[in-house]
């Protein structure tokens, strides 16, 4: 839940960090990752529709504007804590919706569980008609925020042999 004067980055920083502390806690020697995402339109927070009927409100909210996306992404170490912590904005535009474009989107499903009510790597990324910034964060993790932050923390290294992009690189906190 957002707090009284709670900026809406501030919030989704807080929400990241809260869900890592709790998972750290349950696995002390193990590297939790966590993340929260939020869709923020004229200073209005929107997180996950509770149903349909909402979730078509905040797609006709959206429908014509554009509105951000903020993704907080936190790397925790059960006995260490936070190890680091990043945030991320995107700029969304979506194109104008008419009701029927928007009532076909409810019946994809897609609608349910995601902050503003659309998945931009399904049908939701119909909806969309700019984006400035990663892609990846509207997505739900910034991808490229989030290598750097593992390279940083000595978990993540780029594979010399030539298999893959990067290796998960073994060792201790």
């Amino acid at each position: 839940m957002q707090r009284p004067g709670e900026a809406p980055r501030e919030f989704v920083r807080r929400a990241a960090r809260d869900k890592g502390k709790d998972v750290s806690r349950l696995f002390p020697d193990a590297f939790v990752l966590s993340a929260d995402t939020v869709v923020v339109v004229d200073d209005r927070l929107l997180e996950k529709p509770a149903d349909r009927r909402e979730a078509g409100r905040m797609l006709a909210m959206l429908s014509g504007r554009e509105h951000l996306v903020h993704t907080a992404v936190c790397l925790f170490h059960g006995r260490q804590g936070r190890l680091d912590e990043t945030c991320v904005t995107t700029r969304v535009r979506f194109r104008p919706l008419t009701h029927g474009e928007i009532a076909a989107y409810l019946r994809t499903g897609e609608c349910d569980d995601k902050a503003g009510a659309y998945a931009a790597q399904g049908a939701g990324n119909l909806l969309m008609e700019r984006i400035s910034g990663s892609f990846t964060n509207v997505v739900g993790l910034p991808m490229t925020h989030t290598l750097a932050m593992l390279r940083r923390a000595g978990l993540l290294s780029v594979d010399r042999s030539g298999a893959g992009l990067y290796v998960l690189a073994g060792g201790k906190p």
